[in-house]
């Protein structure tokens, strides 16, 4: 079962020559299993078309770089740190625009590598090895990576990215095979693990080609030490799949923001609790919940608003107040200061003329304080945006 998203490239010839590129930090042990199911494709699967091992090392202090040429591969050594890195680096110096990539601890069995290739040959700009459909040995998936962690990413990843239907199964599955030409055009940037969303994202948004098949996953060495770190990475997945959809903080944010307003609104108009069976709402209590909703709405929104300030998103307000002009803002910010500031003055003065005793307009204060706090916190929000734009 595959995915497909309409094609936004051409095909592949049947014999065009492939890149595997593997990055590698001290991987000695299986580094030496990997070059050797890869020699056996070269043998066989891809007797009649070129085959090109590119190790991109990562610093490794092990036998791992004298065990790649002794393979024959081609070793590029990457000086930044991390796993996109890593991969960027050996993309960039690979050969050949159909690359394949997985991992050198042979969690990923690379003698399925046709199995991707054939889909880029039918014209897919992105394969995704899917795990979670295939064959996961014992041992090789932690629990909350399986049924957590995967899954939770999934969701995002579809619900904020996917086009016409499409469901992703394994977003952070190591083992892809894509079009060079395509990834150049996607202009991924991570160095870390959150590459593999970000590709993901970034192939959906460009309206690419996108086809899943199953794979194995088999458990690393008992004796290496992972690379993955679980609550960092899936927090830096989740940041990355976040940063590329800010619209869904304009709607998020938006939404909590006007349903906060209308029940304010609807306490002022309303001057007294509504009983519903053992409820009361419309209430003092409910009015500071919609206060702090309102404050929590527009936090949301503006950081769909600082996201968009680099660059125009499909989010046109968003776009409308970044590209405001600097005097609109002064001005626009100067009023509203003097309009909360005679509101603020109309409050202290019926405070006086009732000796400054309790004050009756309980609710009104509470309204003006939505009122002031959140048109202070909209004005340093799209503040903010121009003053990211510009750095």
């Amino acid at each position: 079962m595959r995915i497909v998203l309409p094609a936004i490239l051409i095909n592949m010839a049947a014999n065009s020559p492939v890149s595997i590129v593997i990055p590698c930090l001290n991987e000695e042990q299986s580094l030496p299993l990997v070059l050797s199911k890869i020699k056996q494709l070269k043998e066989t699967f891809f007797k009649n078309r070129n085959l090109e091992i590119v190790v991109s090392d990562n610093g490794s202090t092990d036998k791992s770089v004298e065990i790649a040429r002794n393979f024959g591969a081609k070793v590029v050594h990457c000086t930044e740190k991390g796993y996109g890195a890593a991969l960027q680096y050996g993309i960039k110096n690979a050969s050949f625009d159909i690359i394949v990539f997985a991992d050198a601890d042979n969690t990923y069995d690379f003698l399925e590598t046709p199995n991707l290739v054939r889909l880029i040959d039918e014209g897919s700009s992105l394969v995704i090895g899917a795990r979670l459909k295939g064959t996961i040995y014992s041992g090789a998936m932690p629990f909350l990576h399986r049924y957590v962690g995967t899954p939770v990413l999934n969701f995002f990843i579809n619900r904020l990215h996917g086009k016409n239907g499409a469901k992703i199964s394994d977003c952070n599955s190591g083992f892809r095979a894509f079009d060079r030409r395509a990834f150049f055009v996607w202009d991924v940037k991570s160095s870390g693990m959150e590459f593999a969303s970000e590709m993901l994202v970034k192939a959906l948004r460009a309206g690419s080609k996108i086809a899943e098949v199953p794979i194995s996953l088999y458990p690393h060495e008992k004796k290496r030490i992972p690379h993955l770190k679980t609550w960092r990475d899936g927090m830096r997945h989740l940041l990355q799949i976040l940063m590329e959809a800010p619209a869904f903080f304009d709607k998020f944010g938006l939404s909590l923001f006007s349903l906060s307003w209308l029940i304010l609104i609807a306490a002022l108009i309303l001057r007294k609790p509504v009983s519903i069976g053992v409820a009361s709402i419309f209430g003092i209590h409910t009015m500071m919940i919609a206060l702090l909703g309102s404050f929590f709405g527009l936090t949301i929104w503006g950081i769909g608003l600082f996201l968009s300030a680099k660059k125009n998103t499909d989010v046109r307000f968003y776009n409308f107040l970044i590209q405001l002009p600097e005097d609109q803002i002064f001005w626009s910010a100067i009023v509203f200061i003097m309009i909360s500031f005679f509101l603020l003055v109309l409050v202290f003065v019926d405070w006086a003329v009732h000796h400054f005793m309790f004050l009756s307009l309980v609710r009104e204060t509470i309204v003006l304080s939505a009122f002031i706090s959140n048109g202070l916190l909209i004005i340093s929000n799209i503040i903010t945006a121009h003053m990211i734009k510009r750095a």
